[in-house]
């Protein structure tokens, strides 16, 4: 159910084959960040973390994430980062080692909020970062999400090209009673719930970001990359933590790390 692998909430319904519940009613399921490969320098802070997830650069030391993603709060050196192309076997690809994680104090799992983290870098890096949307902003509309996961969800290999979609908003009383059917209770004020036919974030997209333009045409972040059931698949929908529930305290951790 989370995005890097399956979610013990749903365990039982994940189980099932994934014909079981079918994206079209051929059985066949498409393609979902696959379809754009994003260019060099399009969304030069997009980084890749080595458990199989995204992340963005939010500051020169610090990449924000999902908290699902890593572990708890405290010294961590396991996770590299890769930045600085969206090719990950690039020569211009970036490595460098993590020294610290802080995840939401209130985090649990996935499906029950407050899914984000931030981690502190071994080093600062010279890249362009990525600024938080800002307070009082109305997170619906079309949003842009990427990452290096799957492109379809029976793929047996992540991507090494980071691909990009656009995707629509869903109204929270639509995605919560999608979900209610299989036994999850959508948190509405800290999630966005995005998609469209054949399009959805997939397994490996977990921490990456949902973006759109502010007015000067600046990227901004909107969303993390959190759960969902299977990809794309017809009546479901991709869940994003909303970054605006959170802007205070990603800042305050941020700051802290830096």
């Amino acid at each position: 159910m989370v995005r890097n692998v399956a979610s013990l909430v749903l365990a039982a319904v994940l189980a099932l084959p994934v014909g079981a519940v079918p994206a079209h009613a051929d059985g066949r399921i498409p393609e979902v960040i696959g379809g754009k490969v994003a260019t060099a320098g399009r969304f030069p802070w997009a980084v890749r973390l080595s458990m199989g997830c995204g992340g963005t650069l939010t500051a020169p030391r610090v990449v924000l994430t999902a908290g699902h993603c890593v572990g708890k709060t405290g010294p961590n050196r396991k996770i590299t980062v890769t930045a600085g192309a969206p090719d990950l076997k690039s020569k211009k690809a970036i490595a460098v080692k993590s020294v610290e994680v802080f995840r939401s104090p209130d985090f649990v799992t996935e499906t029950s909020g407050d899914d984000w983290a931030v981690v502190r870098l071994e080093r600062a890096l010279d890249l362009p970062t990525l600024d938080l949307v800002p307070d009082g902003s109305r997170d619906e509309g079309t949003f842009t999400v990427m990452g290096w996961g799957q492109t379809r969800e029976t793929a047996l290999r992540q991507e090494r090209r980071l691909h990009y979609a656009d995707v629509p908003t869903i109204a929270d009383e639509e995605c919560a009673k999608a979900f209610h059917k299989v036994g999850v209770d959508l948190v509405r004020d800290e999630s966005i719930c995005a998609g469209r036919h054949g399009v959805d974030t997939c397994q490996g997209d977990s921490g990456g970001p949902m973006v759109r333009r502010d007015r000067g045409g600046k990227w901004v972040q909107v969303g993390i990359v959190s759960w969902g059931l299977g990809c794309a698949r017809d009546g479901y929908f991709g869940v994003y933590t909303q970054v605006s529930k959170f802007r205070e305290a990603i800042l305050a951790a941020t700051r802290k790390l830096s």
